[in-house]
C-alpha cells in the first residue's frame, strides 16, 4: 500500500533531530516551570509576604459590589489580583533563569569558536634548512 505524500512529510518532519530536540525541549521546560513555581510559591513569596505583613499573595482580590438584579445566594465576583501577581513573579523568575542560561550556553560556545588552532611547526633550525638544501640538490645531480 504505498504512503501518501502527507505522511511521508509528516514521517521526515517528526523524525528530524529539531523536532524531538524541541519535544524534549518542551518537556524539560514544562518540568523546570513546575521547580521554578514551586520554588516561587514556598521558597521566595511567603517571606515577602510576612515581610508586608504575612499577607499571602493568592488572597489578594478586590470584590466586586453584587448586582442587584443578581438572584440571592449568588457569590460575589472577585478580581483575584494576587494570582495574576504570583504568576507575574513566577515568569520574571523563569525568564531570568533562562536569561542565565543562554548567557551561559553562549559563552561556552564563543569559547570553542575562539580555541586557538593547531600551533604550526615549529621553524626548522639552520642547520635543518642546510641539510634539505643539500638534500635537493643531491637529488637534482642524479
Amino acid at each position: 500500500m504505498p504512503k501518501s505524500k502527507f505522511l511521508t512529510e509528516f514521517k521526515q518532519f517528526a523524525v528530524k533531530g529539531n523536532a524531538i530536540d524541541m519535544a524534549v525541549g518542551v518537556i524539560i521546560g514544562g518540568a523546570f516551570g513546575k521547580i521554578v513555581t514551586s520554588v516561587v510559591n514556598d521558597l521566595i513569596m511567603p517571606p515577602i509576604g510576612w515581610i508586608i505583613g504575612g499577607v499571602d499573595f493568592k488572597d489578594l482580590k478586590v470584590e466586586l459590589p453584587l448586582n442587584p438584579m443578581a438572584a440571592e445566594g449568588t457569590e460575589a465576583v472577585t478580581i483575584n489580583y494576587g494570582n495574576f501577581l504570583q504568576t507575574t513573579f513566577d515568569f520574571i523568575i523563569i525568564a531570568f533563569c533562562v536569561f542565565l542560561l543562554v548567557r551561559a550556553i553562549m559563552k561556552l560556545s564563543k569559547k570553542k569558536e575562539e580555541a586557538p588552532a593547531a600551533p604550526a611547526p615549529p621553524a626548522p633550525s639552520a642547520e635543518e634548512t642546510l641539510l634539505t638544501e643539500i638534500r635537493d640538490l643531491l637529488k637534482e645531480k642524479k
